[in-house]
């Protein structure tokens, strides 16, 4: 698909995480990425979840619902490099794992997570 056509189908709420996240990715670790790659890192983990029990998807509805349970971060981050890979994108287990970072740290600051003690 083409990059600006689909960051242009965003909804606001989507562009403000996406730029969230790129924000977040220190200048020198974007090297080589585009926020196109962010949001494929963004749909992997989804897909991650999906997988393993912790989001369900209502395709009828159009709704995802987030269920209770823990994440393996060492085997997501495994996924997501191995499925970027597949996808065809070169992103470093050091890119992937900022906007994994970036994801949290605006989940927290929405109040969508609350952070470990």
């Amino acid at each position: 698909m083409n990059t600006n056509i689909e960051l242009s189908l965003l909804d606001a709420e989507e562009k403000e995480m996406l730029n969230y996240i790129w924000n977040h990715i220190p200048e020198e670790d974007r090297q080589g990425m585009t926020q196109t790659d962010v949001l494929l890192v963004l749909d992997l983990m989804d897909d991650y979840l999906v997988e393993n029990g912790l989001l369900e998807e209502d395709e009828q509805a159009g709704e995802m619902t987030y269920l209770d349970g823990e994440i393996d971060e060492t085997e997501q981050l495994e996924y997501l490099i191995q499925a970027t890979k597949e996808q065809g994108h070169h992103l470093t287990s050091t890119q992937i794992q900022l906007i994994m970072d970036g994801e949290l740290q605006y989940g927290i600051e929405k109040g969508y997570y609350q952070e470990e003690e």
